[in-house]
């Protein structure tokens, strides 16, 4: 049995192990580790902190008192993970919009391009690039409506099926496919309007 003091050299399944036989310092090395991915996955879904933050921390409670039923079929990361989705999930659903995104408001003249993601080649200036790409996504993300934005995370990010999505969201598959169709050309709108706004 591992020492206390070797925990943070560890692999994750073994902390996993130890916490599961009640000893909190392993899960607190745990969150240690992943806190900050859990923390992200909420910002990007909710897009406001202090919901981020909370719906965290009601994550690791879960994480805590589910902690059994991890059979290590995935990592604790991806378990984490869905944790964390299913919490913004449900919120988001309580908080749902009175008036979803029109269709109407989408640029017509962007069709074509809704599949076009954003490449970024090696070169000097790469971390530099991906840097200022990740600002532009995380702009345009925060544009889109609850809907849009989440079904477009949980396929591209989380790469999760059409079939898993409908289920989380409570929709059918083709509302699933309708809205990610949507979310993505709004995507590459505003992707090619930040880029114009920077080349200016």
């Amino acid at each position: 049995m591992a020492s206390k003091k070797d925990y943070p050299i560890l692999e994750d399944m073994a902390l996993v192990r130890a916490a599961q036989r009640g000893d909190m310092q392993a899960f607190e090395e745990l969150m240690g580790r992943h806190r900050d991915k859990i923390y992200a996955r909420a910002f990007s879904m909710m897009r406001n902190e202090e919901v981020a933050i909370d719906l965290s921390q009601e994550a690791w409670v879960k994480g805590w008192q589910r902690l059994k039923q991890f059979q290590g079929d995935s990592s604790y990361l991806t378990w984490m993970t869905r944790i964390i989705i299913n919490l913004c999930l449900d919120q988001l659903r309580k908080h749902k919009r009175q008036r979803a995104e029109s269709i109407e408001l989408l640029e017509e003249e962007s069709g074509g391009v809704e599949r076009q993601m954003p490449v970024v080649t090696s070169n000097p200036t790469e971390r530099l690039e991906r840097a200022e790409l990740r600002q532009r996504i995380d702009r345009a993300l925060a544009l889109l409506s609850h809907e849009h934005r989440t079904v477009l995370i949980l396929h591209e990010f989380e790469e999760l099926e059409y079939k898993k999505i409908a289920k989380q969201m409570q929709c059918s598959i083709g509302t699933v496919m309708s809205r990610l169709f949507y979310a993505r050309r709004k995507m590459a709108v505003l992707m090619a309007g930040y880029k114009r706004e920077e080349l200016k």
